[in-house]
């Protein structure tokens, strides 16, 4: 079980790997192997008010340039047309879905957040299109393997992102004052 409390260590890490203050945190989604958070789940409404549908938040910078790659090479559209044809594949693509949202409740329940407007909304374009291949891997990353059948996908294709060790560390977020 990955350890999801978040620390000020964690906050400087995910802050270097946004390159911006981090918003509306609830805990650590998934750790990469190098130690650092790669994956944050967020709350459903940020601090200022905003409702914020994307529960898992991915913040390494190495693997979501690797995804932009995959997102630029058509593998979206691709995903989209298999989700039209293969029946198996929409229903675990649902199924991911409604796990998404049961954990955002779960997180909003917890928070004492209560956020209508982005009821039955979850995010990477679940249940019927495939448009964010960063939230598909992020779900994957946080709810393992076996939940979203195309994160799954995305995180065989990403290869070892974490090879050349942290993408960030804290004491490069220290050198930029933070």
């Amino acid at each position: 079980m990955t350890d999801a409390r978040i620390e000020g260590r964690d906050e400087q890490a995910v802050a270097a790997q946004l390159g911006r203050e981090p918003r509306g945190i609830h805990e650590v989604g998934h750790r990469c192997p190098c130690g650092n958070p790669d994956v944050v789940t967020t709350e459903p409404r940020l601090p200022n008010g905003t409702p914020f549908p994307t529960t898992y938040y991915l913040t390494c910078p190495r693997a979501a340039s690797r995804i932009g790659t995959l997102e630029g090479g058509g593998l979206m559209k691709e995903m989209q047309a298999r989700l039209a044809d293969d029946e198996e594949l929409a229903a675990a693509y649902r199924a991911a879905h409604e796990r998404y949202l049961e954990a955002r409740a779960a997180i909003g329940a917890e928070a004492g957040l209560d956020v209508p407007e982005i009821e039955g909304i979850s995010a990477g374009g679940m249940p019927d299109r495939v448009k964010c291949l960063h939230v598909l891997a992020g779900q994957s990353l946080a709810q393992g393997r076996g939940v979203n059948p195309l994160g799954d996908e995305v995180l065989d294709l990403l290869g070892e992102w974490w090879a050349e060790g942290p993408c960030v560390t804290v004491e490069q977020e220290e050198e930029r004052g933070g």
